[in-house]
Formats: structure tokens, sequence, C-alpha cells
């Protein structure tokens, strides 16, 4: 093996020392201490007693910096990385969309539900491919999910108030009490959909299709329901008081009416017309 040279071992012998940090503050501290002592020695002599009361003048100011200055170092840098973390998984959510795989709905809802800990509801989901995936009980509060695949899927109690559901894809899903209250969605899939007392009250469902959905219970009260397709739906028990838009040929074509609540007017031509829907 070549012999090294005295320079080369030395700058070895730095390296190493610089890529261990402690190691590195522990040399520097010691340093430093035999410089700061070696020049205050003739003040220790000379006046102990009155260099020692500056030096515990400086203690007290050294306490307040770390007291002060310190934990407020400490809370920015925390809320710092924070701030970092939920900008991470906002931008694999984004790396994600389009991309129609099970990877990625699964990464998709894990970021979800971190940001979720996080108190980010409100959160970018347009086009996202989230297929076969567990959102029970997450806040999509005034979220955006417009053409997103959400079908297959579980979102029980999931809060879907004020999203933007336009276009989504909720086909076989479970939405068993969720709340969807004034969401926006227009033109959205809920074709075989389990939404047992969910809440669609003052929520836009023009022209969404509900075939052979589970509405039981459901409240779709003061809801825009143009154009909105019941074919085969179970709206047993529902409550479509102040719907907007709801005609009698829409409500012909379910599976069930009964105890559903109508305002009077509709509910007088639901049962001159369509009986045997309402078991009268």
């Amino acid at each position: 093996m070549e012999n090294k040279s005295i320079g080369q071992r030395l700058k070895d012998k730095f390296d190493e020392i610089v890529e261990r940090p402690l190691l590195t503050s522990s040399l520097v501290l010691l340093g430093v201490t035999v410089v700061v002592l070696g020049l205050s020695l003739p003040y220790y002599i000379e006046d102990f007693h009155s260099f020692f009361g500056q030096i515990m003048s400086q203690a007290h100011g050294m306490i307040f910096d770390i007291a002060v200055i310190g934990i407020l170092i400490f809370w920015l840098n925390q809320n710092g990385e924070v701030r970092q973390r939920i900008r991470t998984y906002k931008d694999e959510i984004d790396d994600f969309r389009l991309w129609e795989s099970e990877e990625a709905a699964f990464r998709t809802v894990g970021n979800i539900k971190r940001l979720n800990r996080h108190k980010i509801y409100e959160i970018n989901l347009v086009n996202c491919h989230l297929i076969r995936t567990n959102l029970s009980h997450v806040n999509l509060h005034s979220s955006n999910l417009n053409s997103a695949d959400v079908s297959n899927s579980s979102l029980i109690e999931t809060c879907l108030e004020n999203t933007r559901l336009n276009q989504t894809n909720f086909e076989n899903s479970n939405l068993n009490q969720a709340n969807l209250k004034g969401a926006y969605a227009s033109g959205a899939n809920f074709n075989d959909a389990f939404l047992i007392k969910a809440n669609f009250e003052n929520t836009f469902l023009i022209k969404t299709s509900f075939k052979n959905a589970y509405l039981m219970e459901a409240n779709l009260q003061n809801s825009y329901l143009m154009g909105a397709d019941f074919e085969n739906a179970s709206l047993y028990k529902a409550d479509l008081r102040g719907a907007k838009g709801l005609t009698i040929d829409q409500l012909a074509k379910a599976k069930t009416l009964y105890l559903a609540k109508f305002d009077e007017a509709l509910l007088q031509e639901v049962k001159g017309l369509i009986p045997e829907l309402v078991g009268h």
C-alpha cells in the first residue's frame, strides 16, 4: 500500500472529524473554552468577585435567551416542518393524479388521512383514482373531487359537506350516513350505491344517477333534483320535502316510495298516479 503523505493523513483525519458532528462540536467547545479561560485568567487573579458577578449577569441573560429565543426558534422550526410535510402530502397526491392503479389509490388515501391529522380538509382530488379504498369517517369538507373515481369504496359517515362532486363516480360504494349537505354533485354516478341515512340537504343533484341505489331514510330536503334518475332506487322513508325540479315521472321509476316524505302537492300527485309505490 502506498504510504500517504503527512498532509494527506491530516486531511483524512480532518474529514473524519467533520463527518462526526458530536465530536466536532466537542472539539470546538474545548478549543473555545481553553482560549476564553486563558484570556480571562488575569481577571480571575486580580478581581475575582467583580468578574464573577459579571459572569453571573451574563448567565441570567443566557437563561433568558434559551427561554425566549430558543423556544421561539424551536416553535418556528416545528411549524416549518409541519408545513413542509403538508406540502409533501399534497405534492404526492398531485403525482398520483390520473394514475389508474391500486397503488395510486391507496397512496392517495394515505395522504388524505395524513392531511386530516393536520386538520387539512379542503383537498384537491380532481380526477383522482380512488377505486376500492376506505375513506370512512374521513373529512373532505369543501374539497374538490370533480371527475374522481371513488367506485366500490367505503365512505361510511364521511364528511363531503360543500364538496365538489360533479361527474364523480360512486358506483357500488357505501356512503351510509355520509354528509353531503350543500355539495355540488351534478352528473355524479351513485348507481348501486348504499346511501342509507345519507344527508343530501341543499345538495345539487342535477342529472345525477341513482339507479338501483339504496336511499332509505336519506335526507334530500331542498335538494336540486332536475333530471335526476331514480330508476329502481329504494326511497323508503326518504325525505324529499322542498326538493326542486322533482317530477312524478322521475318518482315513477323508483322501486319504492313507501313512507317517503313529500310536499303536500306532490304527495297527492304520487298517491293519485303511483299509489302502488307508496303503499296507499
